[in-house]
């Protein structure tokens, strides 16, 4: 079950890029559009197999969302 119904989708395929660099980078394009800073983040469960911190964010695998693709928002 999914945490968040509306959110803003952020695509990252950079392989060179640390994968929570990706996830603060999108968080700051967040925070700038719609003014403040989101509290999660879903991926894709082929990125992430478990629940983790990337600074304040709650980062959850998802199996709806698409390998290198960051869902974030606000949970609801």
């Amino acid at each position: 079950m999914l945490d968040m119904h509306v959110g803003m989708l952020w695509l990252d395929a950079d392989k060179g890029r640390p994968f929570e660099e990706k996830v603060l980078r999108a968080a700051d394009y967040y925070q700038e559009k719609y003014g403040r800073f989101p509290q999660l983040c879903l991926v894709s469960d082929e990125m992430l197999k478990e629940e983790k911190q990337v600074g304040k964010i709650k980062v959850k695998p998802a199996k709806t969302v698409l390998p290198h693709h960051f869902w974030l928002g606000m949970p609801g």
